[in-house]
């Protein structure tokens, strides 16, 4: 490892901090080095607030201060040029006459995609581009898909019996998964912006689909119910979340609950993506049902798949599990008895590695 990329892989281990806290905004690393002393370190730790440069200068000690104008930035992603709910970041590497910055990738958003890097240049900065580049992509996945494929990061969870069935006779709930892989399912809920489930789910299961048993947000709740036959008893309804309800009649909001109306539309999985996106919603964890979840495999509109199989349980004529097309193994761990193996679209790698 060259010494470029020891300290942009400190930036991504930065970066990644902002895990849960920062979207829709990317997670972002940054460290300033002067004679091989990293002098100052930061990370945009939440929406809204500074980013990883501003917190990254105002790190940097007293007596180090006289150093910042003879230091190296390293940043994980290409800093903005724009005023958002924050100004700025080049003007603030410019100001305080930083004369070298070294960026792992540049940032895909319309309003700084190469506009950060050239004004730092045209003051005379100079630029070392796409050190750590794909593990960069990579960390902000789902901000490049936001950004480049018009749509949320998808990821598609299921979990299944040791022979292939998602639920009992007539659809009925059969708790599969353990303690354990439950806590897991939470924290993955946490790293999303929203989960969304299909009618069937939400009548049969009456999920609450909260984190509540791991530490973090919780995702903002999207049922699909487009004939409005969902009884307001349910949980989904309890106002303690965040949750949109995508239906064909109506447009209202009580509370935390939204009325989001769409039409009826050949492409559906299309339509419900695009009002997602409209929600600035970078990404969503699928949770069922079957039939949302092979919809949107069937139309290659997915990105990961997290399958869990409790291979002690057998389910006498159940439900059977959605089949994945396109998947490219990843790789798999054990929690007891619970299998959860990891997919990607190999469609979509391909996108992110040419990207």
């Amino acid at each position: 490892m060259t010494e470029e990329e020891k300290y942009m892989n400190r930036c991504l281990q930065l970066a990644a901090l902002g895990t849960s806290t920062v979207a829709p905004n990317p997670m972002v690393g940054a460290v300033l080095v002067y004679n091989n002393r990293v002098i100052g370190e930061g990370y945009h730790r939440q929406y809204g607030g500074d980013h990883a440069e501003i917190n990254c200068l105002a790190s940097v000690k007293v007596e180090d201060r006289q150093y910042i104008a003879k230091a190296v930035m390293y940043v994980s992603l290409e800093p903005c040029a724009h005023f958002g709910k924050t100004p700025p970041c080049v003007d603030a590497i410019i100001k305080n006459k930083i004369p070298h910055v070294v960026i792992a990738c540049r940032d895909s958003f319309a309003t700084v995609n190469g506009k950060g890097i050239q004004k730092l240049k045209d003051a005379g900065v100079k630029i070392t581009e796409n050190i750590l580049q794909q593990q960069a992509i990579n960390l902000n996945k789902r901000f490049f898909t936001f950004h480049s494929l018009n749509r949320p990061y998808i990821i598609l969870k299921w979990a299944k019996s040791a022979n292939g069935f998602i639920a009992g006779a007539n659809k009925s709930r059969v708790k599969i998964t353990n303690e354990l892989t439950d806590k897991l399912v939470h924290k993955w809920r946490s790293e999303e912006a929203a989960i969304m489930v299909g009618t069937n789910t939400a009548l049969i299961d009456n999920p609450a689909l909260n984190n509540r048993y791991w530490n973090g947000k919780n995702p903002v709740r999207v049922i699909i119910d487009l004939n409005l036959k969902l009884p307001s008893h349910l949980q989904l309804f309890d106002g303690k979340s965040q949750t949109i309800i995508i239906n064909f009649s109506k447009h209202e909001k009580t509370h935390n609950l939204l009325y989001q109306k769409i039409d009826h539309s050949e492409n559906r999985v299309a339509s419900i993506l695009a009002m997602l996106q409209k929600h600035n919603l970078t990404s969503v964890i699928v949770e069922g049902g079957a039939q949302l979840l092979q919809s949107l495999i069937r139309s290659g509109t997915w990105d990961e798949a997290r399958v869990i199989t409790n291979q002690s349980l057998m389910i006498k004529d159940g439900l059977s599990a959605p089949q994945l097309m396109d998947a490219l193994f990843q790789n798999e761990q054990m929690i007891l008895n619970d299998q959860i193996r990891y997919y990607q679209n190999q469609k979509q790698q391909n996108y992110f590695g040419a990207l």
